[in-house]
Parts: C-alpha cells; sequence; structure tokens
C-alpha cells in the first residue's frame, strides 16, 4: 500500500489554532500546511532538513504585521517563524520548525525609482536578475553580484548581506541599502534609514519598542567602538551578522540601524521593503581568461591582477572546469577558453575591468597583455590567454562561471561535494597559502573537492565531496568544520565570508569573543525577545535558554538513508538534488521550468518534485514497502486490483490523508518538456520519475479517461486518418467540445490535416518503401536516398511539414520514402503507461534498427519525439535500444550543406526562428545550425529568445492545464508572436505551432518550409 498522512500530521494545535485565527482574520495572502508544501521550503541548498508547521505567502505589508502582532499575543507567543525569499541558502539559514513566511511568490514587485536621486524602491521578494532587467533601460544596475541572481531575492540578499563577483569595487548589498521597511515580531512596522547621530540619540529617549532599539544598538556600538575596530578583520568580505561596525560613518556623526539588521537572517525583523541606490551601467567592459598550468599558479598570480585596476578576479580549478565541459553550458563559451596546444591548464582566473570610455579599458588591457607575455615567455604559470570586450561573451563566460556552483554537484558515485565550509575569508594575500593547507587538511581525508570563487576578496568556494547517508561522514564533517574554524583564525579571516551563519552560528560566539557576543544578544533581546524570529540563528536573546543551531542539527541525509540503497541508486536523478535552485530562474525566456514560473509554487520545480519524490520512497520504506516488487506489478491488471483501484478511486478524499495525491497533483503540473535534464547542473529528470511515479500511482487510483485517449493517440491517429472529412466534422461543433470538455477533460482537439500526408506523398509521385530493393542497392545508390520516420502528430495533424521536407530534399537531389509509420510511445511515457511504452519502444528500436544497417540517413520531424528515441528509449531499453540514429531536419541538412556551394544572398529581411524548448536545451547548437543552414541558402535569420510556448504535446489541451497554458504562451511567446511580421516567422515544434494557431491565430511553417520556398 502507498503511505498515508493527515494534512495536519506533524502540525502542532497549538499551530493549527493560530493558522485558523489567521485564516479568519484580514489575512489576505496564502496559507499552506499541506505536507507538500511544508516539504517544499523544508530544505535549501544546504545540507540540512526542517520540515516547517506551515508555509505563509503574505501579499501585503500589512499580511506581514497580521503573522507577527498575532503571534505575539500571550496564547501564541511559543510560535515561531522564519522570513524567507529564494531559498537558496547554503547553510540552512531560512529553514525553520515553525511558520516559513514566503516573500517570494507575491511581494516580487518594483515599487519606485528615482533615477535623479539614484534610487529605487522595492518589495523583498523582486529578484535580482528582474530588478536589473528593470533597471538597464534607464542605465544602471543593481551592483552586488551573486551567483544566484536569477533566483536569489532582494530579502534574501539584504539578510545575508550577499555580495559576489566586483565586491572590492561595488561591496556588498550593506554597502547599497539606503533604507528597509520592516516588521517586528510584536506586529510593529519601522523604517530605517541614515541620521545624524544626534537625531539617533533623541529616539532612543523615547518610549516603546522602536526607542529601545535604538537605545540598546546605539549604546552597544558606541561603548564597544574601539573593541569592534580591534576584534574585527580588515576583510572586504567580514560578515559580522549584526554589523556593530558600519552602523556609523567613520567620524561618527551618522547612525544607520539598517546595518544591524542587513546580515542579520531574519532574526531580527522581517524585512518587507528596501530602497536600494542604484549603480551607472559602466560604459565600457572587457573580460580577460587566464589560463595557469596549476591552480596554485591561479592563486598566487591574483595580488598583481588585483593591483591591475581590475574590477574583479574570479578563479575556478580544473576539476570545475571539467564538470563544465560536460554541461551545456560549454557550448556558450567553448570559443573563448581554447585548450593550449601541448598544455593542461589546470586553473583559470577571469579579470573584469570596466571604464568610462573603450580607450581607457584598451589601455588597461595593453598593461595586462605585456605582464602576461612575460609570464607566458618565462613559463612562470601563466600559459595562455584570451579577453574579449564583446558584452554578449562577457555574459556568457560569467554564465559558466555562475553554474559552477550547481556543476560541482553533477559528479558520479554517492559521495557530491557539499557547502559547509565553502566560503571561507582570509586577506587575498594569504589566500593561496591558507588554501594550499586547506587542501592538505582535506588530502588528510582523502576527499575530493572542487574550488572556484573570489580571490580579489580572498575568499575561495571549497566543496569537499561527502555521503550524507553514511552517518560516518556526518561526524567528518563536523571535524572538517571544527579544523577549518581554527584555520581561518590562523590566517587572520573567518569561516564565513558570504553566505551567512545559518547552522555554523554555534562558531559565532569563537569569532566575537564573550564581550562582543553579549552586546549581539543585548540588541537581538531588544528586537526580538521572545526568541520567535528565525531563532537560534546568529545569538539568541539575553535570558533565552536555548541553545544557537549547530552544524550537527539533522540533515537531509538521516532521511534520505532510510531509502534502500537499490532504490536510491535507481532514483538518482531524483536523490541528486542539491537543492541549488536553478529551476527557480526567474527569466520569461528561459526554458527551465515553465510550470515554476506560472504557478510561483515551488512544488511545482524540479527541485519541489525531486523533494516530494525523495519524501515518497521514503514513506514507502518507513511502511516496509518493498518498493521494487511494487513497481514491478504496478503495469500489470488482475482483478485484484481493480478492485482496489476502484475502490481508492469512489473514496478518495475521504478519511485518511493520502500524501500520495499530493505528489500527483505536482507531477500532473510538469510539462514534460525536459528542460530540466539540460538546465539543472545535476540533470534533475522530472519526466523520468514523473512518468515511473504516475504508474505506480495508477496501480492504486483509476485513471481518468483521458490519459487512455492521449496513451492511445498513435494507435488512433493512423485509422481516424483514413476519414478525416468525417473526424474533422465530428470534432469541430460545439456538442462533441462540450462531451470532449466534460468527459474527457479535453479542449481544443486539433483537426487532422487535409489533404492527408499519405495523399499528398502519392500525389508527388515518391518512391514507396520496400526493405527488400533498398537492401540490395549499392552503397553509391544508397546515398541518394533519405527516409522520412512518422510521427503521429505532424504525419495526422501536420502533414503539409512531412510532404514540404520531401519536396526539398528531392529539390536538394536526394530521393526521399515515407516509413511506414511506427508509434513512437512519447504520449504513452508521458502519461506513465510505462509497460506499453518499453513495448513500443522496442517494436520501434527493432524496425529501426533493421533500417540503420541500410546506411541510409532518417529523419524525423519533431523535437520530441525524435529527441525520445535517444533518451526515453535509453532509458526504458537500455543496451537492447541498439545503434539506431534518427535525426532531426537541421541535424541532416547541415551535413548535405558541407560540401556544397552556398546560394547567393536574396537580402530580404531576417526570418524570426521559433524554436522548440526540448530541442534547444538538448541540442544547444539547434539554433546556430539553423542559422548557419540559412546563411547557405542566402537567408538571414535571428533566432527569438522565448521559454516554453505552453503546449507540450497535450498537456494545453488539458482542461486543468488550459489556465496555465495560456499564461506560458503569454510570458514569452505573445508579444514576439505579435510583434514579427507572419511572412518572416517560423517555428520548429508542431506543439509551438499549434499554440500559436491557437492563442496567436497565426499560422507559422516549420524552417524546412521557408527553405523550400528559396532552395
Amino acid at each position: 500500500m502507498l503511505p498515508r498522512l493527515s494534512v495536519f500530521d506533524a502540525v502542532s494545535p497549538l499551530y493549527q489554532r493560530f493558522l485558523k485565527r489567521l485564516q479568519k482574520s484580514r489575512f489576505t495572502g496564502d496559507i499552506s500546511c499541506h505536507y507538500g508544501d511544508r516539504l517544499a521550503v523544508a530544505t535549501d541548498n544546504s545540507v540540512y532538513q526542517q520540515l516547517p508547521q506551515a508555509v505563509l505567502h503574505p501579499k501585503t505589508v500589512e499580511d506581514i504585521k497580521l503573522i507577527t502582532a498575532l503571534s505575539a499575543e500571550q496564547e501564541f507567543e511559543e510560535i515561531q517563524f522564519s522570513a524567507r525569499g529564494g531559498g537558496t541558502g547554503t547553510n540552512g539559514q531560512s529553514l525553520t520548525s515553525g511558520i516559513v513566511i514566503d516573500l517570494s511568490r507575491h511581494m516580487n514587485e518594483i515599487l519606485e525609482i528615482n533615477v535623479a536621486q539614484g534610487w529605487v524602491r522595492v518589495q523583498a521578494g523582486v529578484i535580482k536578475d528582474q530588478l536589473n532587467a528593470y533597471l538597464k533601460p534607464f542605465g544602471f544596475f543593481f551592483s552586488p553580484d551573486l551567483s544566484t541572481s536569477n533566483r536569489a531575492t532582494i530579502g534574501g540578499m539584504i539578510n545575508t548581506d550577499a555580495s559576489g563577483q566586483g565586491s572590492l569595487v561595488y561591496g556588498k548589498t550593506s554597502n547599497h541599502v539606503l533604507g528597509l521597511r520592516c516588521v517586528l515580531a510584536s506586529g510593529e512596522e519601522f523604517t530605517t534609514k541614515s541620521m545624524p547621530i544626534e537625531q539617533a540619540k533623541k529616539l532612543a529617549e523615547g518610549e516603546g519598542d522602536i526607542a529601545s532599539l535604538y537605545h540598546v544598538t546605539l549604546n552597544s556600538c558606541l561603548e564597544n567602538r574601539q573593541l569592534v575596530l580591534d576584534k574585527f578583520p580588515r576583510l572586504n568580505r567580514f560578515l559580522t551578522g549584526y554589523d556593530l561596525e558600519n552602523v556609523f560613518d567613520q567620524d561618527l556623526s551618522t547612525f544607520d540601524l539598517t546595518r544591524v539588521i542587513t546580515g542579520s537572517e531574519g532574526s531580527l525583523a522581517v524585512v518587507a521593503e528596501a530602497k536600494l541606490n542604484i549603480t551607472p551601467i559602466p560604459t565600457s567592459r572587457a573580460l580577460v581568461n587566464i589560463k595557469y598550468d596549476s591552480f596554485e599558479s591561479a592563486l598566487r598570480h591574483s595580488p598583481e591582477l588585483v593591483k591591475a585596476n581590475a574590477l574583479s578576479v574570479e578563479t575556478i580549478d580544473s576539476r570545475v572546469l571539467n564538470l563544465a565541459k560536460q554541461d551545456i553550458v560549454w557550448h556558450s563559451v567553448s570559443d573563448l577558453i581554447t585548450d593550449i596546444k601541448n598544455k593542461v591548464m589546470d586553473g583559470l582566473n577571469l579579470v573584469e575591468f570596466v571604464g568610462d570610455s573603450e580607450a581607457e579599458v584598451k589601455t588597461k588591457i595593453e598593461a595586462l597583455k605585456a605582464v602576461l607575455d612575460k609570464r607566458v615567455e618565462q613559463e612562470q604559470g601563466v600559459i595562455g590567454y584570451q579577453y574579449t570586450f564583446d558584452l554578449a561573451s562577457i555574459n556568457r563566460l560569467y554564465g559558466m562561471r555562475k553554474k559552477a556552483v550547481g556543476l560541482l554537484g553533477n559528479t558520479k558515485g554517492q559521495k557530491k561535494p557539499i557547502a559547509f565550509a565553502e566560503d571561507t575569508a582570509v586577506p587575498p594575500e594569504n589566500l593561496a597559502d591558507f588554501i594550499l593547507e586547506f587542501r592538505q587538511l582535506l588530502d588528510q581525508y582523502n576527499l575530493d573537492y572542487g574550488m572556484f570563487g573570489h580571490i580579489d576578496a580572498g575568499v575561495l568556494h571549497v566543496r569537499p565531496a561527502l555521503d550524507m547517508c553514511d552517518p560516518q561522514q556526518e561526524v567528518t564533517l563536523r571535524e572538517i568544520s571544527d579544523q577549518v574554524v581554527a584555520l581561518t583564525a590562523k590566517y587572520g579571516g573567518l569561516m564565513w565570508g558570504e553566505h551567512g551563519k545559518g547552522y555554523r552560528s554555534e562558531y559565532g560566539p569563537t569569532f566575537f569573543g564573550p564581550e562582543l557576543f553579549t552586546e549581539l544578544r543585548k540588541i537581538k533581546t531588544a528586537f526580538d525577545p521572545l526568541n520567535k524570529m528565525n531563532p537560534g540563528k546568529i545569538c539568541t536573546p539575553i535570558k533565552s535558554e536555548q541553545p544557537l543551531v549547530s552544524v550537527d542539527a539533522i540533515k537531509r541525509g538521516t532521511f534520505d538513508r532510510q531509502i534502500p540503497i537499490e532504490v536510491r541508486t535507481d532514483y538518482a536523478s531524483a536523490m541528486n538534488c542539491n537543492g541549488n535552485g536553478l529551476c527557480f530562474n526567474f527569466d520569461a525566456t528561459s526554458p527551465m521550468c515553465p510550470s515554476s514560473k506560472i504557478t510561483r509554487d515551488r512544488k511545482h520545480s524540479p527541485k519541489g518534485r525531486a523533494g516530494l519524490m525523495r519524501e515518497w520512497l521514503r514513506l514507502l520504506a518507513d511502511k516496509g514497502v518493498d518498493f521494487e516488487q511494487l513497481e514491478a506489478q504496478s503495469g500489470k491488471i488482475t482483478a485484484k486490483g481493480l478492485v482496489l483501484k476502484l475502490t481508492n478511486s469512489v473514496t478518495k478524499g475521504v478519511g485518511r490523508y493520502d500524501y500520495s495525491n499530493e505528489v500527483m497533483a505536482a507531477m500532473s503540473g510538469c510539462l514534460a518538456c525536459k528542460a530540466c535534464v539540460s538546465q539543472c547542473p545535476v540533470k534533475v529528470d522530472v519526466p523520468d520519475f514523473r512518468a515511473r511515479f504516475i504508474q505506480v500511482y495508477y496501480s492504486r487510483y483509476m485513471r481518468p479517461l483521458k490519459d487512455h485517449f492521449v496513451a492511445n493517440i498513435e494507435t488512433l491517429a493512423p485509422v481516424m486518418a483514413t476519414a478525416p472529412a468525417l473526424v474533422n466534422f465530428t470534432i469541430d461543433n460545439p456538442i462533441f467540445k462540450t462531451l470532449a470538455k466534460h468527459t474527457l477533460g479535453y479542449v481544443d482537439t486539433p483537426l487532422l490535416s487535409r489533404p492527408t500526408l499519405k495523399t499528398q506523398v502519392n500525389q508527388g509521385g515518391y518512391e514507396k518503401f520496400n526493405l527488400a530493393k533498398f537492401a540490395g542497392l549499392s552503397n553509391e545508390q544508397k546515398q541518394k536516398y533519405l527516409f522520412i520516420v512518422q510521427d503521429p502528430f505532424t504525419s495526422f495533424y501536420d502533414a503539409n511539414v512531412v510532404a514540404d521536407m520531401m519536396h526539398l530534399a528531392s529539390k536538394l537531389g536526394f530521393k526521399p520514402v515515407l516509413l511506414p509509420f511506427k508509434p513512437n510511445g512519447k504520449p504513452q511515457h508521458v502519461k506513465g503507461f510505462l509497460t506499453k511504452f518499453a513495448q513500443t519502444a522496442k517494436n520501434s528500436a527493432e524496425f529501426l534498427n533493421q533500417l540503420q544497417q541500410l546506411n541510409i540517413p532518417m529523419v524525423g520531424m519533431d523535437a520530441s519525439l525524435v529527441l525520445c528515441y535517444r533518451d526515453e528509449y535509453k532509458q526504458i531499453l537500455g543496451d537492447k535500444r541498439g545503434d539506431f540514429t534518427v535525426l532531426l531536419p537541421h541535424e541532416w541538412l547541415k551535413d548535405v550543406i558541407a560540401n556544397r556551394m552556398p546560394y547567393e544572398p536574396k537580402y530580404l529581411p531576417f526570418y524570426q526562428l521559433f524554436a522548440h524548448c526540448t530541442e534547444k536545451t538538448a541540442l544547444p547548437s539547434a539554433e546556430s545550425d539553423w542559422q548557419h543552414i540559412f546563411n547557405h541558402f542566402g537567408l538571414r535569420i535571428k533566432a527569438q529568445s522565448v521559454g516554453c510556448c505552453g503546449m507540450a504535446g497535450t498537456y494545453g489541451h488539458e482542461k486543468q492545464n488550459l489556465d496555465n497554458s495560456k499564461g506560458i504562451y503569454d510570458l514569452s511567446w505573445r508579444k514576439p508572436i505579435e510583434a514579427g511580421d507572419s511572412a518572416y516567422q517560423m517555428v520548429t515544434g508542431f506543439s509551438c505551432r499549434s499554440q500559436v494557431k491557437r492563442l496567436g491565430n497565426k499560422r507559422l511553417p516549420h524552417p524546412v518550409q521557408v527553405l523550400l520556398k528559396h532552395a
């Protein structure tokens, strides 16, 4: 049986009463206490896991005040909470056993900008890259940078005082926060800003909570000023948690409470809004990538590079470089980081220069080139370098560097590089010696590790590979953490230079010393006397007996190890998710996880679905269920099974809560677009484990009728195509549409092509398929032929595309042959009919392998179906798949034109290429290949930057998905489709063309149809 859980299991009666009271109040946000909602925020990008009691998504500052004010009532004094943004913390900063206040879903608006005064005001849930996209037209940007900029929120950046590349010049987040709008645990709202110290003293003399904040903070910082200056090392990245030093300016004339809250990890107040200063975008930029014979050479060269007036110096070791070379990201930078002949590149420094003019930057580059040339000549570690002034190239290089965080998690085996002591900060001049000793420490434990970071600021990210399912390696994590604390102290630094304390807060007293740590506790007491806000992080109130959180806190591995090792291995895709959160990418033009973008629900993301899946597997093991046996039996139909499914389906939602239904709801929202497989650094493959889950789930519940319809579309379509006029007449009327909507849950059923493909092929006089004949041809004769592999969508619903592909092949001198239709099985896989899919795949693979022996190229028209042959077939058949290859049109055409003379340029307007998201993520060179092909034919194209169209096979035709399908289309497709000229627009994917026809009222061609007109 599958695990059952009550919706309120593990939710205490106190929190239940609190949530019910909140629900009856004027609270306008979302209240989530289902198990799946809580699981989605039980992890971040760290090794820790903490299940909260509930998740609240406020929509306004008033909502936050209602939450905290209600919790301040005597009955609810024990209620605790933690604010959360993007959930990208590497040390469990926002994890809590209380209530998560998630500000990312609704409070994500940019409220006001004042260009003349150089500031912008935003809500805490605004994402860093979202803000910079808004600021760019004004000529400004928010300068603190970080690798998670496409999903990290401003509130999260403030709470961890985040910084990254360029911090030597641009500083940390706290250097750019002009003021905050916050809410205390008592429910009282207050704002902060810099003010004359006399004004601050006057405020401190008043009555009430706000006066107390000023009084305590002012006195602690003033009375301990010299101790603070003596104690804290002079580091660019020194994060105190509560910044006791920078609340004042240098001459103590101003005071700013903002500086105490930045870096406080939500332990003092909920940050609702922020006023930020903005920086003019540099006029000119250049990036130099310097290649080294060793990582040590790269480290030791860094002080000289900093002195070259660089904006930043970033470093990457050979481990990270090699991982990048195996990832889709390498296609975008391979021409910018070329290998040096007969040299091994074991380290890389990225050095950026900015200036007010290109001449200024070129002067800096020329000076550096002279130094580098000398080092190359004298073999002083540098083996070569490249540089670029192209902004797009610079961004691609930084994109690769930013992805390094996730790439380190994409290693084989049970041991994964993890974050726990990865943001140490030491004076840059000590960095090389520090890292060498750090390496000796890790080598003593025989650990693998990767390194990258900001060597200009003395911050290096070091991630040792550990298996957190092994209890002994939890001990190793503690031992290394303790030794790193001592090591950083030895070299004049500290353990947290960038990513905050979180569960490392236990080390705070060591670095602060007893006197200053007591001052921190006084400040915490003034802000949060009942220890309600992210308790245990950074420090605790004076009278609190609660200890600081520890690196020994419960970890995800504690739960994961409860899953049998063979199941963990079999479901590695779900198990390996390290929480890096790249699937939360806000950019609407990115193909990554459209369901996450449109719902803004963490469950509907690869990370969320992987977490739900892991817990489902754990609960099965906890119930003593043999999962492998359960999965093996799930595809079999028995009388007993049918009775069980019927009973469960009738009683569904009655009685105890079944957690499996929550998992199913999350899986049903997935478009199965497979963007996650290539876009996720650790290759989380949701469509794979989703299909497996669905098959097991429906061994317990009855399937909806529409699933059977979709799974059998490849059987039905050829039959329906024998009478297309009758079928279309039946489909295209109000009665059928109403019946389909309410019976099947199916909308906007597409019409069959007329004339049919068979008719068009016969009229074209094309040669018919005859296996015996082709087997008897000579190799020279075979080179003139092309096999066209049919799929159920283009063959029966978009037949002109297939016919035009054959016509184009003819014009290019080939003899196209339409192969007999063989079901591909993709619809079966999407709907979790894996037993049927395995048989379909076996049959098709046997046929295609037979044809492969003829050495005649095979081309299929739809990317999702063709790529299914390469991916899902390999997963389901393994080595039995064989070695057949079905190409997409651009892959075949690229080879065809390789040795042909190009056409004369036609000087027509640029064609707009809208590529299928599965195609361009699985085949990263697809768009550039099409550009190359069109150039050959004398045409010009421009690839449009769009995400998913929202159709994804039959997803957009299902009533339950209709609103989301339309919303996804609106995110990135609607505007460019409407703005462009239909005569110069083309779309590669069948589902995309269907969606444009349905929602954009345009019938757009496939690129081969455009080429046909000009060939």
